[in-house]
Order: structure tokens, then C-alpha cells, then sequence
């Protein structure tokens, strides 16, 4: 009675009159109110949510104390660089170890023949085969201490990371090698490291190694090799005094000759990277288990440090039945979406880039520990596209060359002015959605205009990282509205095992390559010669921190040049920092010269401007001492010329306007144009032009591997045009 009493003086007078006028409410407008409130609650909850930073992006770095202007990353809490992210993935062995435990044995490495779906192998049958052929190359001789380095010369694929894994079950150490080193690089290559086993995967790249010491001493013993050959090409080996032998034969000797793991520490070495300089013979950089997994572990730290704590699942709704799809996970009937930020054990990585630089193979590693999946390309770039679409990745690095063709195909089917304005439309919405920090691909602008660029990559890609060479901050702000998913920029060398900056997430503004990574500290020294001042933020980028390399490989000339007595890596880059505590990267230190007059000139800081230009796809900028203005060699953008030319009333084929004076008169205006307006001073802009119609490339030797100039190569191949410009501007 008391309780009833209690109630009644705890009633509001007000909602009895809401429950009276409810009740007179007929059943259809309850019915709408009803669908009004779930409407609203439903775009409340699903709504796009601008991505949460990780740190202040007004302030993404912070000086180290010391008084050398030295910056490290915001999102660590002293100055102490960062060595690893788990305490059970200190190495690259580990790393593999802790892919397998959390992905409960799922799979690997995949595959795939043309027109057919990819085969996986599990992470047990992975671990396995390492350890079999592992065991093989320690029943041949080699060990930790005694003939360490192993050879792996092959194309990406499921056999050159089970290598690379044999190598660190038993702490040997992989030297990759790559056929555009070309014949003598690779003989110096295999002499310097004095390499005795060498892995390759088809019989022509071992044809090329017998080549390599036909006739003269070798320490060659074997070449192992991934796919069938011919009894020919064994008689021939004989004669070089080399074994060779199939992969399948060498891991069926280490099953009968089975050895337990000798797993390597932070120390070991775990790679030595024959980088293609421009000049001279390749440098081998000797990094270590701790190199590589820092560098991995820091690149984890950056994307996932605004996920939930303890990688949560966020509770959507429920499904009656178990699987994937979209990046969304299925289990027990519950529908789980992982934070976008987070790398899960169900992420799947196309393997492209060559495994034979560090940038590949760091990515590799970041999916390998998280119990990921990787799939390789069937070997040609040129079917790349079905690849994607038959794996449906969810992680896919990239390299600039790649990212500007995808804009300007998109560009490039925007043929009217109609559809060239409904596309400008839409990015300009996506634009002001990024600017805000939202990224998503279900927006209206996806569903009618970005929709097929986004399935041509399987639909599913939700992280990009492009680095290796700069990237225009238009095609990068472009696709990173176009394709609705992360797209970071990162900065770094061989040196620094890949990376040593890194944009963060929430920072989707172009014209920077971000703050320095946790694993290391960056600090930019005078250039005086070219006025750049470390006391006025520029100068030349030095990296320090646990991603540095050990040294040149029997080299401490080289080394001494790069590596300082207080252990920065010289870059020969020139840098400046932003207000907010980024970087960009502004010049290049190695390849300056003088004029006559005595001017110093960087032509690669020239050429990254002339390239702006829509007609322009590659550029060389020449000058020497001994003359007192540059010139340029340029080769016109073969997909963009004949519109560019049309606009201003020139037509014809490629190659008639290249040919053409007016054509030429007029890409010389707009480069001039672009200099004077990126604040190029008289000096540095060229006076004269030759228009070349083959692009620079690998195969005809004006580019190295990691696609940067060859300048000595391409002085040499144009002196006669080079020669030619100058004799007209003398008269």
C-alpha cells in the first residue's frame, strides 16, 4: 500500500498527457511516427563518422632535446625509438611464428594459373616447406656462422618468401638478386657476398648465373630451382662445377636430414639489399631481424593507433550464417566489422612489387604477423588488373607510376565536357568528405561515378601505402576521394630498411610525406652551398633510430659517406618541415652541379615541377659547368598530348606532334610557366627543349629498378641532342 502510494506521488502529470495524446493518435500515424524514429535512428547510427587522429595533426612531430633540431613521432611518449609492437614478434621468424598462432593455422601464400581461382598453401604446410629446405642448405653447409648468405633470384611468389622464411628458421640470410642488376652487377653481387646456393625460379635466370663464371673461379655450388628444366641445362651446370637441382629434390633431402630451427635474434643479420644505385656498382645493405621488425612494427603503430583498445569488434547486428563479406566478418551468427584501422588476420595482400626491395617485403611482414594472407600476381604486370579482381585484396601498395596511370584512365574516359564536369562534381563532394576526415566508398558520388574504378580493384581494398618516388599531390588527393579508402604516403630508403616518415590517419591533406615514424628520429642538416639551413627548418634529411642499417657489405668507404660518427643515415635529400611537423621533401643534394657563372643546380627539384605539366610524362634537365643555362630532354605524355595540343588548335598522331615546332614552342611555355609559378629563379629554368617519343624505362637503361633516373646514362645517351640545344642557344 505504501509502494502504491510512493508510486503515485512519483508520477509527472506531463507524461500521463503524452500517454493520453498517444492514445488518440490513429494506428497509421503511429506507424509513421515508428518509421520516422527508426529512419532517424538508423542514419544516426550509420552516418560517416570523420576518422578519430591518433595525435594532434596540428603537431605530428616533436623536437628531440639536444639542440641538432632532430623530430620524433607524437605518438610515442619519450624519445626512446620503438624496436617492436608484441612482445612475442621481436624478429622475422617470429613474426611468421605469431601469424600462424593467431590466425589458428588459416592460409598463407596463394597462387593461381591464368584464368583460374588462387590455391592456398595453410601456414603449417608454409612452415613445413622452410623448414625442409632449410634443413637441406644446412645438410650442404651452410650455417649461422659459416656461409650464411643464401641467393634467391625469382619473380614474386610462394616459393621466394618460403625461401626468405628457410633463411631465418636457421639465421642464414637472404640476398635477393634481380635480372635488371644486369649480367655484371649480378656476377659482382654473388662475388661480393660469396654466395654458394642460389634459388631460381625458372631455368633461364639459372642459364644467366652459369653465364655469369663460365670460364673463370666461382664459389657457386647450387642452384635450386622452382620450376621444371631440362637435362641440358644440368650438363651445363656440371661443367661450371655447380649442382642444379629442383626445389622439390632439395626439400625431400632436408626431410630425410631434418634440423631442429635456429632461430635468429634482434641482432642477426636477416637480409643483405643490393641497392641499383645510378652510378658504380650496387651496395649491399646489411639489416638486421631488428631492422626489418621495428620498421613493421612502426608502420602498425601509426595505422593502428587510433583503433579500439585491444582491437575490438564492434557489434552490428545479427546473421544466420558464418562468413565474409565487404571486410565484414561473420561468426556464430553475429555480425562483427573489425576497426578499419586495425589489420586482422583476415587480410589479403597482392604481392607485385618486388620482393627484392625492402618497401614489398615490409608489407609483407605487417600481414604475415596479423595471420594475413598474400596472393602474387601470375608474374605479368600486364594481367595485374585480373589478379585484383579474382583476389579481391583489402591491402594493395602501390608505386606513383601506377597511381598516375589510374588517373589519368579515369581522366581519360571522361571524353566530353559534360562528363569531364560531373566528374570534377563529384570528387570536389568526395573532396570536401576527406577534408573533413571522412573516407567511404558508399556515398551517392561512389554509387553512380566511382563504383567501377573501385570493383576494377577487387572492391574490397580499404588500405593503400604508396612511396619509392614522389606522387603529385593532385593525383593523390584525387584517389583518395575516388577510391574511398586509406591512402598513406610514405617516405624512406634501403638505409632505413624502407621507411622513416609516414602521413597518419585523419591527415588526408597532399604535399607532405608525414611525420617520422616511431621507430627512428629525422633531423635536417645545412646545405650551405645550396642555402638550405637546418636553423631555418630545411636542409639535408638524416634518419637515425632502430630501422638503420648496419653498413655496406665489405664496404666501410661507403659506409663512412652515408652512416656519420653519431650514427645518422645520410640521405642526400633535402627536406623541410612544416608547421604542423611534417615533411616535405623539397630537393635533392647528390646530383647538384654548378653553371659557369657558378650557380648550383638540382635538377631533380626542376624536373618534378616540368612534370606537373599535363603534356609532360618524364623529363630530364641537363647543364654543367661549363654552360651557363640548362637545357631539357622531355617526353610528351602519349595519352594526354593529342587533347592538350587540340586545345590549342594543333592535331595530329603522336609522333607528328612531337615532331611538330609549335607543339614544342608550346610545352616549353607551359613548363617556363609552372617554374616561374613554383618560384623557380631565372637560372634553374631551361632555355631550350628536344621532345623524345620512348619513355625512360628499365629495359633501355635510363632508369635503375626503383625507377629513378639513370642521369649518367641518359647524359651520355643524349649527348648529341643535348649538344645540338646548346649549339643553337650559342648562336
Amino acid at each position: 500500500m505504501q509502494a502504491q502510494q510512493l508510486l503515485n506521488q512519483l508520477r509527472f502529470p506531463e507524461l500521463d498527457e503524452v500517454r493520453q495524446y498517444l492514445r488518440s493518435l490513429s494506428t497509421h500515424t503511429l506507424v509513421g511516427v515508428g518509421a520516422f524514429a527508426a529512419l532517424t535512428t538508423y542514419w544516426y547510427t550509420t552516418r560517416p563518422k570523420a576518422l578519430k587522429p591518433p595525435c594532434d595533426l596540428k603537431m605530428q612531430s616533436v623536437e628531440v632535446p639536444g639542440g641538432e633540431y632532430a623530430r620524433r613521432s607524437a605518438l610515442m611518449d619519450s624519445d626512446k625509438h620503438m624496436t617492436h609492437l608484441y612482445n612475442d614478434a621481436k624478429t622475422m621468424y617470429e613474426f611468421f611464428l605469431r601469424g600462424a598462432r593467431v590466425s589458428n593455422n588459416g592460409p598463407c601464400l596463394g597462387a593461381r594459373q591464368p584464368s583460374q581461382s588462387y590455391e592456398w598453401l595453410s601456414y603449417s604446410e608454409v612452415a613445413e616447406k622452410a623448414e625442409n629446405l632449410g634443413s637441406a642448405l644446412l645438410h650442404r653447409g651452410h650455417t649461422k656462422t659459416k656461409d650464411q648468405f643464401i641467393g634467391i633470384f625469382a619473380q614474386n611468389r610462394p616459393e621466394w618468401t618460403i625461401a626468405e622464411l628457410a633463411c631465418y628458421t636457421f639465421s642464414l640470410v637472404a640476398v635477393p638478386l634481380y635480372d635488371t642488376l644486369g649480367t655484371e652487377a649480378i656476377a659482382y653481387v654473388i662475388d661480393k657476398a660469396n654466395i654458394s646456393s642460389i634459388l631460381c625460379d625458372v631455368p633461364e635466370k639459372a642459364r644467366l648465373v652459369l653465364e655469369c663464371f663460365s670460364g673463370r673461379e666461382h664459389r657457386v655450388r647450387t642452384i635450386i630451382l622452382m620450376e621444371p628444366f631440362e637435362d641440358e641445362l644440368v650438363a651445363k651446370g656440371k661443367d661450371c662445377g655447380i649442382d642444379i637441382l629442383s626445389l622439390s629434390q632439395v626439400e625431400a633431402i632436408g626431410k630425410a636430414h631434418h634440423h631442429q630451427p635456429v632461430p635468429p635474434s634482434p641482432e642477426d643479420m636477416a637480409v643483405v639489399c643490393f641497392t641499383s644505385g645510378t652510378t658504380g656498382n650496387p651496395k649491399g645493405a646489411m639489416l638486421t631481424h631488428g631492422n626489418v621488425a621495428s620498421n613493421c612494427s612502426a608502420f602498425i603503430k601509426v595505422i593502428e593507433a587510433c583503433c579500439l583498445p585491444n582491437h575490438e569488434n564492434v557489434l552490428l547486428s545479427y546473421l544466420p550464417l558464418a562468413h565474409i563479406f565487404e571486410g565484414v566478418v561473420v561468426v556464430g551468427g553475429l555480425i562483427i566489422s573489425p576497426c578499419s584501422m586495425c589489420f586482422y588476420h583476415h587480410d589479403v595482400h597482392i604481392s607485385y612489387l618486388p620482393l627484392a626491395h625492402m618497401f614489398e617485403r615490409v608489407v609483407e611482414g605487417v600481414i604475415l604477423v596479423h595471420g594475413g594472407r598474400i596472393g602474387f600476381f601470375q608474374g605479368d604486370i600486364r594481367l595485374l588488373m585480373d589478379d585484383l579482381t579474382t583476389l579481391r585484396p583489402t591491402v594493395f601498395p602501390v608505386v606513383p607510376r601506377l597511381l598516375n596511370r589510374m588517373f589519368d584512365k579515369i581522366y581519360g574516359q571522361a571524353n566530353t565536357s559534360l562528363k569531364r564536369w560531373v566528374l570534377d562534381f563529384a570528387f570536389k563532394r568526395k573532396e570536401a568528405e576527406l577534408l573533413s576526415g571522412i573516407i567511404r566508398r558508399d556515398s551517392i558520388w561512389d554509387k553512380l561515378i566511382f563504383r567501377k574504378v573501385q570493383a576494377s580493384l577487387g572492391g574490397r581494398v580499404r588500405l593503400m601505402i604508396t612511396g619509392a618516388a614522389p606522387v603529385s599531390a593532385t593525383v593523390l588527393t584525387f584517389l583518395r576521394a575516388a577510391l574511398g579508402c586509406q591512402l598513406y604516403e610514405g617516405y624512406g630508403q634501403t638505409e632505413c630498411t624502407a621507411g622513416c616518415t609516414m602521413t597518419v590517419p585523419g591527415d588526408w591533406t597532399a604535399g607532405h610525406v608525414g611525420a617520422p615514424l616511431p621507430c627512428n628520429s629525422v633531423k635536417l642538416v645545412d646545405v650551405a652551398e645550396m642555402n638550405y639551413l637546418a636553423a631555418n627548418g630545411e636542409g639535408e634529411v638524416c634518419v637515425k633510430g632502430a630501422n638503420v642499417f648496419l653498413g655496406y657489405l665489405k664496404d666501410p668507404e661507403k659506409t663512412e659517406e652515408t652512416i656519420d660518427a653519431n650514427g645518422w643515415v645520410h640521405t642526400g635529400d633535402i627536406g623541410k618541415w612544416l608547421p604542423n611537423g611534417t615533411l616535405r621533401i623539397v630537393d635533392r643534394k647528390k646530383h647538384i652541379f654548378k653553371l659557369a657563372q657558378g650557380e648550383y643546380i638540382a635538377p631533380e627539384k626542376i624536373e618534378n615541377i616540368y612534370t606537373r605539366s599535363d603534356a609532360v610524362a618524364q623529363v630530364f634537365v641537363h647543364g654543367d659547368s661549363l654552360q651557363a643555362c640548362l637545357v631539357a630532354i622531355i617526353v610528351p605524355d602519349p595519352d594526354f598530348l593529342p587533347g592538350w595540343a587540340k586545345k590549342r588548335g594543333l592535331e595530329g598522331s603522336y609522333g607528328d606532334l612531337c615532331n611538330n615546332m609549335d607543339v614544342k614552342k608550346a610545352i616549353l611555355e607551359d613548363i617556363l610557366k609552372l617554374g616561374k609559378d613554383s618560384g623557380l629563379k631565372s637560372f634553374e629554368q631551361v632555355k631550350d627543349i628536344t621532345l623524345f617519343t620512348e619513355m625512360f624505362s628499365i629495359q633501355n637503361g635510363l632508369l635503375t629498378p626503383t625507377l629513378k633516373a639513370k642521369r649518367a646514362e641518359l647524359r651520355n645517351y643524349f649527348r648529341e641532342q643535348i649538344d645540338k640545344l646548346y649549339s643553337k642557344i650559342k648562336m
